[in-house]
């Protein structure tokens, strides 16, 4: 039997349909970007827990790796907040932190462990890294919540709504950026191909 790839995207892609953004500090300099790999790390209501998949192209993950703090912020798809999260969406989803800050042009406050708080967001869980699974092109970063709030009443955006209202120049340069970082996910999963 040969692995069916298209089927086994389309069933992988139902189990992530919320964008999330990601913040973290780590020697005093903030950043962030979007993952479609996050989500709850803890089935004990009174300690939660979440987790991440961050792909090591990124240098957000090198801070997580090296700070042990992460944010993960939901956004809202509330008719007078969607524009706040498409922003968030494009600024963190658009470009690499290697080339500038990305955090600066976002409204923020210093969370618990020094990581920014995006005051724009639906709701976030702010975390201490407990455990991390390196999986060769990622690695999956567990934590425990240790704060959280809700600022909307909204409910959150679905990525393929927020896709929907992206504009197309915008996808069109997310789309040229990603190959680099697939290409860096193959490499580490396969080795580099010469």
């Amino acid at each position: 039997m040969t692995l069916d790839t298209d089927a086994a995207n389309r069933t992988l892609a139902g189990l992530r349909p919320f964008p999330v953004a990601i913040t973290t500090v780590d020697g005093g300099v903030a950043n962030g970007l979007m993952s479609l790999s996050a989500g709850t790390a803890s089935i004990i209501p009174e300690a939660p827990r979440a987790m991440c998949g961050l792909t090591k192209y990124n240098k957000t993950h090198d801070m997580v790796l090296n700070s042990g703090v992460f944010v993960m912020h939901m956004l809202s798809a509330g008719e007078d907040e969607v524009d706040a999260s498409l922003n968030i969406l494009m600024t963190l989803g658009g470009r690499s932190g290697r080339d500038g800050d990305k955090i600066g042009g976002l409204r923020t406050k210093t969370g618990v462990t020094g990581a920014p708080i995006l005051l724009d967001a639906h709701s976030y869980v702010e975390c201490e890294v407990v455990s991390s699974l390196d999986v060769q092109e990622s690695t999956i970063f567990v934590g425990d919540v240790v704060a959280s709030e809700v600022f909307s009443a909204a409910s959150r955006i679905k990525i393929g709504e927020a896709w929907s209202k992206l504009p197309a120049e915008w996808i069109e340069q997310y789309d040229a950026n990603h190959i680099p970082q697939l290409q860096s996910a193959k490499d580490h999963r396969f080795g580099r191909q010469n």
